[in-house]
């Protein structure tokens, strides 16, 4: 289990990776890590999120109240406006150490033109990312936000929020960064391939199990996942 301050400092490195690789801008997206059962440790509201300063972290509890000790680099800052769907995550699932808020520009503009995730498409992104449901449009920072992923961040662990960003969660700050990264290069390959043709070649249905195999072998199967595959099969006929 890292520690508080590095905790601290893997914040302020994903909040720069983020802002480089362009899947925010401005003071847009936010980030947490769990700090134990009570306590998790959120980005501030209003700063850019590629350029905080580890100092200026602040923590929460689970209902949302801010309980560190003020300093003077954080005295005067407010936790993030998105804690509430943060904060939904670790309520949720105890397996759950970061959580990731992002606005990765291709995967969102795909929900602009109501693309399905949910479709066996590329390897890595049934291994990876299983099935990423989009959740309802939802105005952002608001309780309506925190309620659109409630009923489904049990089951997944990326999920995309309509018309406005992605969230991640993992069993670590770095791997929901890392689910980040996935979800937003393969979102690009998508697009690249509907730039050549509507009709996407999924992946042969006698190969979906073999890729669940990899994912439960990686610790990485949700509840209900062969059930929802099976189910996203029978509705596409077995394509082989």
């Amino acid at each position: 289990m890292p520690t508080e301050t590095e905790l601290r400092e893997q914040i302020c490195r994903v909040g720069r990776l983020m802002y480089q690789q362009g899947y925010v801008d401005g003071t847009g997206g936010n980030i947490s890590a769990r700090l134990d059962a009570e306590r998790v440790l959120v980005s501030p509201s209003g700063l850019a999120t590629g350029f905080l300063e580890p100092e200026q972290l602040i923590i929460v509890n689970l209902a949302g109240e801010r309980v560190d000790e003020p300093s003077a680099a954080n005295a005067a800052l407010r936790p993030t406006s998105e804690s509430s769907m943060h904060l939904e995550c670790y309520r949720q699932r105890a397996d759950v150490m970061g959580v990731v808020h992002a606005h990765p520009p291709t995967a969102v503009a795909l929900t602009l033109v109501g693309f399905d995730f949910q479709q066996c498409l590329i390897p890595e992104m049934v291994v990876l990312l299983g099935m990423a449901p989009t959740a309802p449009y939802s105005t952002p920072s608001s309780k309506e936000n925190r309620d659109a992923i409630a009923n489904l961040i049990r089951e997944h662990d990326a999920i995309m929020l309509s018309n406005h960003g992605s969230l991640t969660v993992a069993k670590s700050l770095w791997a929901a960064y890392l689910l980040l990264e996935s979800l937003e290069h393969n979102a690009g390959i998508i697009h690249r391939a509907l730039q050549l043709s509507s009709e996407l070649k999924p992946i042969p249905a006698d190969k979906i199990e073999q890729l669940l195999a990899y994912r439960e072998q990686f610790g990485l199967l949700r509840p209900g996942d062969r059930e929802r595959f099976a189910a996203y099969l029978a509705r596409r006929g077995n394509i082989s």
